[in-house]
Order: structure tokens, then C-alpha cells, then sequence
């Protein structure tokens, strides 16, 4: 692991990195994570019955509008054009979880790990919104990278 934050200049003023001199490449990047809730909370989820409507289908949305708009929530993060974002969710029944996996594409001069992170969390963050009030206990956990490609560093797959 390195250990130079690129954030900050020599003398320790954040500024974003400069990116020009690189390479484009193509770049993509998986982030995973789940909300736990309750067993009636999943049911209505998994059987269509919420009364908002068709909650991971308007999470889904929610993901990949997220993913567009990181540079705007990132504050040194670069804006990036994806060319592709996709959000599947898994319903785990015995941990009472959504599972949500973002996929997000570009061909840029810097990475989209930020992107595919953010896209998790404002998609978990909607199902939240969305059935809070049915049940304001549910809990958002293990976001993670789970894998990039592309760049100078090149592959990462992260190892449980």
C-alpha cells in the first residue's frame, strides 16, 4: 500500500491531482454492499407492496444518477463521462439483506473506483428512504471496492 496521499501539495494544501499527463484508458470499477432490515421490511421489498412502488427499481435509477454526479459530492474528485453503470441487487432471505453490486465504465485519465462507490451507497441510501417508514432500524454495511481495472496500476480485486 502507498503511502503518498495525492490530495495535498508539498505543503500539505489539498488541490486535485493533476491528470493531464496520463494516459486515457479504459477504467472500471465494482463497489458492493447491502441494508439489512426487517424480514417484513425484505418481504415487501421481494412481493412489489411497498405503497412508494417498485422500491429497487427506483434504487437502481438512484445508483447510476449517482455515479454521474460524484464530482459534484467528491470535493477533489474529477468529473468523469461513463460510458456504462449497471446496479444488480440480490435478495439474501437468511440475513435479511438487499445486497447491491455497481458496475460503473469510463475512458478517462483517472480512476472510477469513487464513482461505482458512491453509486452503492446513494442506492442502499433510496431503499433506505423508501421503507424507512416501515422500519427505521435498517442498517447500511460492508461498502466496499471490490475491484478496478485500468490505468497505470492496472488490476485490483479486493481479497476477503
Amino acid at each position: 500500500m502507498s503511502s503518498n496521499l495525492t490530495h495535498f501539495d508539498q505543503a500539505g494544501q489539498a488541490h486535485m491531482v493533476d491528470v493531464g499527463g496520463k494516459s486515457v484508458t479504459q477504467r472500471k470499477a465494482t463497489a458492493r454492499g447491502y441494508i439489512e432490515m426487517h424480514p417484513e421490511t425484505l418481504a415487501l421489498i421481494e412481493q412489489g407492496d411497498h405503497k412508494k412502488g417498485d422500491v429497487l427499481g427506483i434504487a437502481r435509477v438512484a445508483g447510476i444518477m449517482a455515479t454521474k454526479r460524484t464530482a459534484d459530492l467528491i470535493p477533489l474528485c474529477h468529473p468523469l463521462a461513463l460510458t456504462h453503470a449497471s446496479v444488480k441487487f440480490t435478495i439474501n432471505s437468511e440475513q435479511c439483506r438487499v445486497v447491491c453490486e455497481l458496475t460503473c465504465q469510463t475512458n478517462g485519465q483517472t480512476g472510477i473506483e469513487m464513482e461505482a462507490l458512491t453509486g452503492v451507497q446513494v442506492a442502499l441510501l433510496t431503499i433506505y428512504d423508501m421503507c424507512k417508514a416501515v422500519d427505521r432500524g435498517m442498517v447500511i454495511g460492508d461498502v466496499r471496492l471490490l475491484h478496478k481495472s485500468g490505468g497505470k496500476s492496472g488490476e485490483w480485486n479486493y481479497k476477503s
